[in-house]
């Protein structure tokens, strides 16, 4: 789930500047192989492609079905291991992280549905994960988006 989160928060906002950590070719190639990627340049554009379409359709700006044409060619083969069956997925190497990613994305709607979100601030491009128990968790960090918020509510009530 972290390479997911990773993924799609590898497009934030810096001091009001958009930081792209797949756009240079040295950095993407690190960023890939850090989360289990070849670096490759066909594989950078995809999971550019990938994100962005994943961002759109956590924001609900895009249904989950534009994720398919990343998944055509992709097949699943049983295997058996001395843990029991294992679900291998074969596709061709550029693809394989991209797949991966996006099969983590379907796997954590499943497993918690809706807690996967853009941070509530406006001025923020990062998403997370709420595990709470509540399910309210609004901001990507409280140290930096919450305190912010909270500042400014404080500073709008005094004033």
């Amino acid at each position: 789930m972290n390479v997911l989160l990773d993924l799609l928060n590898s497009r934030p906002l810096i001091d009001g500047t958009e930081q792209d950590a797949l756009a240079d070719p040295a950095d993407g190639r690190s960023w890939a192989s850090e989360h289990g990627g070849d670096g490759s340049r066909a594989e950078l554009a995809l999971l550019r492609e990938v994100r962005d379409v994943l961002r759109d359709v956590v924001c609900g700006q895009s249904p989950p079905t534009a994720l398919s044409p990343f998944l055509e060619g992709v097949h699943q083969v049983p295997e058996f291991t001395a843990d029991g069956l294992h679900w291998t997925v074969k596709s061709p190497v550029h693809t394989r992280l991209p797949v991966e990613l996006i099969l983590t994305w379907a796997a954590t709607e499943d497993r918690y549905p809706g807690r996967l979100r853009p941070c509530a601030n406006s001025e923020c491009r990062l998403f997370l994960l709420d595990r709470s128990r509540a399910n309210r968790a609004r901001w990507c960090s409280m140290a930096t988006c919450g305190n912010r918020a909270k500042a400014r509510r404080h500073y709008e009530r005094s004033r």
